[in-house]
């Protein structure tokens, strides 16, 4: 997908910074829902410019895992840069791009709610002991404490 080119904000410092910017930008843009997501989570680090290359594929004409991918960046994001995420995030909810609006609703319940806690494994509740008839007696009754060496080989 050809993405138009990014003005730059003026923050990077070097053309390196705007290089990999252009890089990750165009990885959150992939097919490739896992490449998208890793791209968008690298994105959540960069404060100011993560945040607005998050924004605009969030609200602009992406497809659906494109703006899935840009919901979890923006709810990667801590320190200060938090309560912009969730601002731009609680605004996506009154957009009009369904998909946008979904996206939004999901990640906020995310980050207030947090992950569901796991379910418990049918496996793992009716499992049975490894060997339930073999069970082990150590120093029990007066044999064992008269132990007397055997020996086999007759003297001649």
């Amino acid at each position: 997908m050809m993405l138009p080119e990014r003005k730059p904000s003026g923050r990077e410092k070097d053309a390196a910074a705007v290089a990999l910017l252009a890089q990750l930008r165009q990885k959150l843009h992939s097919e490739e829902i896992s490449l998208a997501r890793k791209a968008a989570f690298n994105l959540s680090w960069m404060q100011e410019d993560g945040l607005d290359i998050l924004v605009e594929a969030l609200f602009g004409n992406f497809p659906r895992d494109t703006k899935k991918a840009a919901a979890y960046g923006l709810r990667s994001m801590n320190g200060r840069m938090h309560k912009l995420a969730e601002a731009a995030l609680t605004k996506g909810l009154a957009s009009s791009n369904r998909l946008a609006k979904d996206a939004c609703a999901k990640s906020l319940q995310l980050m207030r709610e947090g992950p569901a806690a796991p379910k418990p494994s049918f496996a793992k509740k009716f499992q049975r002991p490894r060997h339930p008839g073999v069970r082990e007696f150590r120093n029990r009754g007066p044999a064992r404490d008269q132990f007397q060496r055997r020996d086999t080989r007759r003297e001649r």
